[in-house]
C-alpha cells in the first residue's frame, strides 16, 4: 500500500492539473522535463533569464542590452514580400525606434499595435543603418504592465514548447509547493546558510543574478544536497538490508585453483591476488557478500572471477556469470574453458539463442545441479531457470544493469554472493552514487609483458597515409580493427559508414581479407565473422562499437577509429582496449575530421597522453558531466535533475557520511528527523528503500 506522506501529493499530481497544459502540452512538456508530474516541472532548472528592468528614453538606447520602455505608436509599414520583415514606427519624446516582425500575420500585428496607443515594449535594442530597432519584442498594454516578467527565466527547451508555455506551467506549479518537515542537520543547515527546501524551490524559478545560475550558488547546492542524500540514503538502506539476509561462508579452494593456477599461461599480478584476498575475505563469512571489481581494459577480470567462483564450487554449490550481449557471453565462455577444463569443473551456456530442446536440456542442468558454473545472458536469470543451489552470482558490465536487477537477482537463491564486475573505469563520484551498496575492489595493474599502446592522432586528410601504413603492417601478419561511428550511410550525418568503409577497404586490400560486424547482423553471423578474424583468415575488421567490450583477439595489434571526435573518452578508451592484449606492440590510430573543436581537441589529447583507465574516467565526467558517461538512461543508473556530479563530488561525499551516520543512529528512521527523512526518500520515489522498514 502506499503510505505516501499527504503534504507531497501535491507535488506527484499530473501536468494536465495545472493552468493551460492540456493532455497534448502535458505530453510534450514531459518528455522536456523527463517526468509527467508537477515536482519534475519544478526541478527542472533555469540556464539563463532576460532582464526587464532596464529602462531609459529611446534617445540613451545602449546596442545590444534589453531596454522596456513606454512609447507611441505612429505608423505601421506591411511589406508585400514575404520574405520581407513588417515595421512599425514608434517614438517617445526623445526620438523614434523600429519595431521589426519576420513572417508577420498583419491583422494580428495591427491589432497588437494599434496606431495612435501608448504602449509597454521590452526587447534588445539593435542599431540598423544607425537607428534603433528591437526585433520580435514583448508588447503589453500599459495598464498590463505587470504583465510582462521584469526578469523572466530561460529554460532548456524541446520542439513545440516555446519558453513562454513552459514559464506560465511553472508559475502555476510554485503554488504547488508545500512546506515540509526539515530532514537536515540543523547544524549543517545552518553552517553552510542554506534556507528550507521550499524556498529554494521557489528561488530556482526566480533568478536575479546570473551568479543564481551557476551549480554552486547555496540555492542550487542546497537542493542538489536533498538529491544526492535521497541516493545514498537509499543506497545505505538496501546495503543494510542485504547485509542482514543471512549468506553462507565459503572456505577458499584450494584444490581447484591450484590445477587452474598450474593450466595458466601467466602468473596473477598483484592487484588480481589483492582483489582475490578481498574477495576470499567476504565469502569466507556467512554474510551476504555484495562487492564491486572494477578493471581496466586488459587487467584480467575474468580469471579473479573464474577463482571466486570456484570457492562456490568447492564447497558443492553452483556459481553464474552474466553478461550483457551475446557476443561477451561467448567469449566468457572460450576464456573460462580451459581453466575449467583443468580443473574437471562441469558449465553450460545459455543466451537468448538456445530455444526449444536444447534450452530444456540445458536448464535441466541447472536445475539438476549437474552444470557446476553457468554462463549466460540475462537468459539465466529470467523466472524459467531453476538453480540447484546458486552460491556466486558474478554480473559482467554491471554499469548496464542498475540496483533493481541486482536485487531481482539476488532473490534467486537465498544469501547468494554476488560480485559485480565493469571494465569501464568509473569517476568515484560516479561509482558512490551507482555501487553505494558495493564494497570495491580495484584491478589497477595490468599483467606482466604487455607493452603501452602507443596512440597517434592523424587527421581525415591523411588516411591515404594511415592505409598506406596498414597494407605495410598486414602483410607483415598484422591483423588490425577499424571502427566506424554508424552501420551505414546517412542523409542526416556525414560521417563514413562501416558499409562504405567495408567496399573502401575491401578494393584496396582484397574481397576475401577483410570482415564487416555491427549490431543489425544475425548472433550467428557475427560469430563466424569474429572467427574468421580471430582465426587469421581476415587481416581488417571493419565494425561499430559492437566490439567496444569482451572481444578479446590478442593477435589484433592495430585500432583504427574513424571520426574519433564523435566518441566519448570512456568509449574510446574501451575500443583501443581491443588491441594491447598479447605481447607485440600495439597502435591506436585516431582519426579527426578538421576543424577540431576544444573539447574534442583535449578529448583527443589525453587519449595520446595517457592509457590510464581511472584518469581517463575523471576527466570524462569533467568534460561530459555524470548524465551522459555511462548512459544513465539505458542503465538504470540515477539521474539526478539539480545535482552536478562534475561541481557537486564534494557534497557527494558529504551526503555519504550523513547517510552511514542516520542509519547507524536511526536505522528505522523513527526519530523527528527520521520521519522527515521519509518525506525525503518519498519525494524522490525511494519507495521501495522504504519498504525494507516494513519487513520487506
Amino acid at each position: 500500500m502506499n503510505q505516501r506522506p499527504f503534504e507531497i501529493d501535491p507535488l506527484f499530481r499530473s501536468l494536465t492539473t495545472l493552468a493551460g497544459v492540456g493532455p497534448r502540452n502535458a505530453k510534450l512538456l514531459e518528455k522536456l522535463i523527463g517526468g509527467p508530474k508537477v515536482l519534475d516541472l519544478l526541478l527542472h532548472a533555469p540556464i539563463d533569464f532576460i532582464d526587464r528592468r532596464f529602462s531609459c528614453p529611446i534617445a540613451k538606447c545602449p546596442n545590444g542590452k534589453v531596454v522596456t520602455m513606454e512609447v507611441h505608436v505612429d505608423k505601421h509599414f506591411p511589406n508585400a514580400r514575404k520574405s520581407l520583415p513588417y515595421r512599425v514606427k514608434c517614438t517617445d519624446n526623445s526620438g523614434e525606434i523600429s519595431l521589426v516582425f519576420f513572417h508577420a500575420n498583419k491583422g494580428w500585428i495591427e491589432k497588437l499595435l494599434p496606431i495612435g496607443k501608448n504602449m509597454i515594449i521590452s526587447g534588445r535594442v539593435e542599431y540598423f543603418q544607425g537607428l534603433p530597432q528591437m526585433v520580435h519584442p514583448e508588447i503589453a498594454k500599459p495598464e498590463e504592465r505587470k504583465t510582462l516578467e521584469t526578469v523572466e527565466p530561460i529554460y532548456p527547451l524541446t520542439q513545440g514548447v516555446t519558453n513562454k508555455t513552459l514559464r506560465k506551467a511553472i508559475n502555476g506549479a510554485l503554488d504547488f509547493i508545500p512546506k515540509l518537515p526539515e530532514w537536515l542537520d540543523d547544524a549543517h543547515k545552518t553552517q553552510n546558510g542554506w534556507g528550507d527546501w521550499h524556498d529554494n524551490l521557489r528561488s530556482l524559478h526566480e533568478p536575479l543574478s546570473l551568479d543564481e545560475l551557476e551549480p554552486m550558488h547555496k540555492t542550487r547546492v542546497r537542493l542538489a544536497y536533498d538529491e544526492l542524500l535521497a541516493n545514498q540514503l537509499t543506497l545505505a538502506i538496501v546495503r543494510d538490508h542485504q547485509r542482514k539476509i543471512n549468506g553462507r561462508a565459503f572456505p577458499t579452494s584450494t584444490d581447484l585453483r591450484s590445477k587452474v593456477e598450474a593450466a595458466l599461461p601467466f602468473i596473477l599480478t598483484g592487484a588480481q591476488k589483492r582483489s582475490l584476498f578481498e574477495i576470499d575475505e567476504d565469502m569466507r563469512i556467512p554474510a551476504r557478500m555484495l562487492r564491486l571489481l572494477q578493471g581496466d581494459v586488459g587487467s584480467g577480470k575474468t580469471v579473479v572471477a573464474c577463482m571466486a567462483m570456484l570457492n562456490a564450487i568447492e564447497a558443492g554449490a553452483q556459481a553464474a556469470i552474466m553478461a550483457p550481449t551475446e557476443i561477451l557471453a561467448r567469449q566468457h565462455e572460450m576464456s573460462l574453458k580451459p581453466w575449467l577444463c583443468a580443473a574437471g569443473v562441469s558449465f553450460v551456456t545459455l543466451t537468448g539463442r538456445d530455444k526449444g530442446k536444447s534450452r530444456d536440456a540445458i536448464l535441466q542442468q541447472i536445475k539438476d545441479g549437474d552444470a557446476q558454473i553457468i554462463i549466460g545472458t540475462h537468459a539465466i536469470f529470467q523466472q524459467d531457470v531453476e538453480y540447484h543451489d546458486l552460491g556466486l552470482a558474478v554480473i559482467d558490465e554491471q554499469h548496464r544493469f542498475g540496483v533493481h536487477q541486482r536485487l531481482e537477482l539476488s532473490n534467486k537463491n537465498k544469501g547468494t554472493d554476488i560480485l559485480v564486475m565493469t571494465a569501464t573505469p568509473i569517476p568515484r563520484t560516479l561509482a558512490l552514487t551507482a555501487y553505494g551498496d558495493l564494497e570495491v575492489s580495484k584491478l589497477d595493474e595490468k599483467p606482466a609483458g604487455r607493452k603501452p599502446i602507443e596512440t597517434l592522432l592523424f587527421s581525415n586528410e591523411k588516411i591515404e597515409q594511415v592505409m598506406a601504413g596498414l597494407k605495410r603492417k598486414t602483410s607483415e601478419g598484422a591483423r588490425v580493427y577499424w571502427v566506424c561511428p554508424l552501420v551505414e550511410e546517412s542523409e542526416l550525418v556525414n560521417l563514413t559508414s562501416a558499409e562504405e568503409r567495408f567496399d573502401i577497404l575491401q578494393s584496396c586490400f582484397g574481397t576475401g581479407r577483410v570482415g564487416l560486424i555491427h549490431g543489425r547482423m544475425k548472433p550467428t553471423e557475427k560469430d563466424a565473422v569474429m572467427a574468421q578474424f580471430k582465426d587469421g583468415a581476415l587481416d581488417i575488421l571493419v565494425a561499430t562499437t559492437v566490439i567496444e567490450v569482451g572481444v578479446n583477439v590478442p593477435e589484433a595489434t592495430i585500432m583504427v577509429i574513424e571520426h574519433a571526435e564523435h566518441f566519448g573518452l570512456s568509449q574510446l578508451h574501451q575500443l583501443r582496449g581491443r588491441v594491447g592484449r598479447g605481447a607485440e606492440q600495439s597502435y591506436c590510430f585516431l582519426l579527426y575530421a578538421t576543424p577540431l573543436g576544444e573539447t574534442a581537441k583535449e578529448r583527443l589529447n589525453i587519449m595520446r597522453d595517457t592509457e590510464d583507465g581511472f584518469i581517463i574516467a575523471e576527466k570524462d565526467l569533467e568534460l561530459r558531466g555524470g548524465g551522459d558517461i555511462l548512459g544513465t538512461k539505458q542503465s538504470g543508473m540515477t539521474e539526478f535533475k539539480i545535482a552536478d556530479l562534475a561541481a557537486h563530488s564534494d557534497l557527494l561525499a558529504t551526503a555519504r557520511d550523513d547517510a552511514k551516520l542516520i542509519i547507524n543512529k536511526d536505522p528505522k528512521l523513527e526519530s523527528k528527523r527520521g520521519k522527515a527523512l521519509k518525506t525525503l526518500l518519498y519525494l524522490f520515489e525511494r519507495d521501495q528503500a522504504i519498504q525494507y522498514f516494513r519487513g520487506g
